[in-house]
């Protein structure tokens, strides 16, 4: 069980009502999230990677089947989810963000952090990992996080510079060049020189999307597609 899978169940385990999500009905693969007949975990990658993942994930984003940030634990081996509160801080997020191992980035627009704290590049440290800070929400939810969590104030911006708009079809921003956060986190591990790992957790996200729409509308995928081939090799 994988880092946002462990958080789902902390939170399923505290709700006092069922969580009732669009097409929670719909029976799902435990572990893809998607119909069984549409399962791709036959086609998740594992790559192994330099740097890691922290997902600071609003209260219900983990369980939600169309959350990316599951995605991203899917195939970065070192991710880390923990539930954001405005009064308290999960003390693992603490010991994280002070192991001396990682060098964490709290990756989001610069235009909103003072510039003093902004850099646009992954700046390697010897004896050192990075480790990219991610504000799993929607775009309202994550600038309230980003204002109201004081104990990230004190750790670098990295704002990124998409040249691509925002390919994901399941949930849109108003906004165009918001990208999800699987996007983001792809663009990460480029910084970060995880090439092999961007480019699986691009195809990753983009067969999620290919089969959660396939399900939804009820048509067929084919299986011995070139996406299909590229995850089926690695």
């Amino acid at each position: 069980m994988h880092a946002v899978a462990r958080l789902r169940a902390e939170r399923l385990a505290r709700s006092l009502k069922p969580f009732v999500a669009r097409g929670s009905r719909i029976e799902r693969c435990p572990r893809c999230r998607v119909a069984p007949a549409y399962c791709l975990c036959p086609w998740t990658p594992h790559v192994a990677t330099q740097a890691g993942m922290c997902l600071v994930m609003h209260d219900i984003e983990a369980l939600k089947p169309t959350n990316t940030g599951w995605l991203i634990a899917d195939v970065v081996p070192d991710t880390f989810a923990y539930g954001w509160s405005r009064v308290d801080v999960d003390a693992r997020l603490e010991a994280l963000l002070a192991d001396p191992q990682w060098q964490p980035y709290v990756v989001f627009p610069g235009e909103y952090a003072e510039p003093g704290r902004v850099v646009e590049a992954v700046e390697p440290q010897p004896g050192k990992r990075p480790l990219f800070i991610l504000l799993d929400a929607t775009w309202t939810e994550a600038r309230k996080m980003f204002r109201k969590s004081p104990y990230l104030d004190h750790l670098p911006v990295l704002s990124l510079q998409p040249e691509q708009l925002s390919r994901y079809r399941l949930r849109r921003s108003t906004r165009a060049e918001h990208l999800c956060t699987a996007e983001v986190a792809a663009l990460c591990l480029e910084l970060s020189g995880d090439s092999a790992a961007a480019e699986a957790l691009g195809d990753h996200f983009e067969l999620f999307t290919e089969h959660y729409l396939a399900a939804k509308h009820h048509r067929g995928v084919n299986p011995d597609d070139a996406l299909h081939r590229r995850l089926r090799e690695r």
